[in-house]
């Protein structure tokens, strides 16, 4: 199109010189001893343009043959770029797919026909590591390493998250801590050092990255207490052998968790091990204060006889909060027992048989220690019928 157009504006301006001097008498002398040429205007400036193009189409013939060995270095890149480019997303295409020998092989295509950039390298690592060739996938980071120095950051992580894989927490944690010393933090490699410190046991750790990625919106805070949980519960089990590490701890942990009903047994169980019965008591009390649970109210019926009475006189005044809850008063009938208050036990353990029997639950604790109450007053044939119904009701539970 734009050819079309300058040969119409070459004709208008031809037609425009050919009418401006058609009227003209003028003419050009040309002498050049012993010759004299004597030509018309018009003729003369038609000669000079024809020159012109001449000499302008003869300088563009010179310069593009000078040009023509750059022009096919270049048509040669293109096409191996392209063909690098190619390869590059089959070997991406196939490690996705699952076919990771074909695409390390791409990659390594890529790589041969000249690509100047660390993706297939990577890309070839992944490969690698997915088939556990080790050893390759070593040599194709060490090149990384070598080769271009500014992707540092890449083969770091990369290598860490293949040594989670490989379940080598120690040497993972290692890797980011190396990557995190020369740069900043960035959200994928701080996830990837919480699994390491996961699987090193670093629960402290764990706890902190944790939240600092909820803090940065890439955990969201369901997931991130189920981990701080999770962290707590396998902290204070390790450390439930050791009273003083487990109350340092119990008192470092912020108040939600302090008030968990998981933690709070742990920590509970820990202390009554540990013949701690008064801490194990204010523990569950200020658990079950906060939030009434289920399983912490039972948990506050297993003690000693010593700790008995002030746990009955507490749980007598929850009840006046809860009169229809069968724990509950299953707990005071177990906390009465303990102190041979056998008439109060034996009313509070048949009103947590009934409500569990109005609601259907199959839960037959109650009637078991009715039974074992019974047996323990002589009551034979009371006790047995309550030893017949538990079994019974285990049985077809089980």
């Amino acid at each position: 199109m734009r050819g079309l157009l300058w040969l119409l504006a070459a004709f208008a301006l031809a037609a425009g010189v050919s009418v401006g001097l058609r009227g003209s008498e003028g003419y050009v002398l040309a002498y050049v001893p012993p010759w004299r040429i004597e030509l018309s205007l018009i003729l003369s400036v038609l000669l000079l343009l024809l020159a012109f193009l001449l000499m302008h189409g003869l300088l563009r013939a010179i310069s593009h043959v000078l040009a023509l060995p750059a022009e096919v270095r270049a048509f040669r890149q293109r096409n191996a770029d392209r063909r690098a480019a190619i390869a590059l997303a089959d070997a991406l295409e196939a490690l996705h797919a699952g076919r990771f020998a074909r695409a390390e092989r791409l990659a390594r295509e890529a790589l041969q026909v000249g690509v100047q950039h660390p993706a297939p390298m990577l890309l070839a690592a992944r490969a690698a590591q997915r088939m556990k060739a080790y050893e390759r996938r070593d040599t194709w980071l060490e090149r990384i390493g070598s080769e271009f120095p500014k992707s540092r950051d890449a083969m770091l992580t990369l290598k860490a998250e293949c040594l989670i894989d490989q379940r080598q927490f120690d040497a993972a944690r290692s890797v980011l801590h190396g990557l995190h010393a020369g740069g900043p933090r960035h959200i994928a490699s701080l996830q990837l050092l919480l699994r390491a410190e996961q699987g090193c046991g670093n629960w402290a750790e764990v706890v902190r990255l944790a939240r600092l990625l909820e803090k940065r919106d890439a955990l969201a805070s369901e997931a991130a207490a189920g981990v701080v949980v999770a962290a707590r519960l396998s902290q204070l089990t390790a450390q439930a052998g050791d009273l003083q590490r487990l109350q340092l701890t119990w008192r470092s942990m912020d108040e939600q968790e302090r008030r968990h009903p998981r933690l709070v047994a742990v920590v509970a169980r820990a202390f009554a091990s540990h013949t701690d019965e008064l801490a194990a008591r204010r523990v569950l009390e200020l658990a079950l204060e906060a939030e009434w649970d289920a399983e912490l109210v039972l948990l506050y019926g297993q003690t000693v006889a010593a700790e008995a009475l002030p746990r009955i006189e507490q749980a007598e005044a929850w009840l006046l909060r809860r009169p229809q809850d069968a724990e509950l008063l299953l707990t005071l009938g177990r906390l009465c027992l303990l102190q041979s208050l056998w008439g109060k036990a034996q009313r509070y353990l048949e009103a947590s048989d009934a409500l569990s029997s109005e609601v259907g639950s199959e839960d037959f604790s109650a009637a078991l220690a009715l039974a074992q109450l019974f047996d323990q007053q002589g009551r034979a044939d009371a006790a047995r019928q309550y030893y017949r119904r538990a079994a019974l009701g285990l049985r077809e539970k089980s």
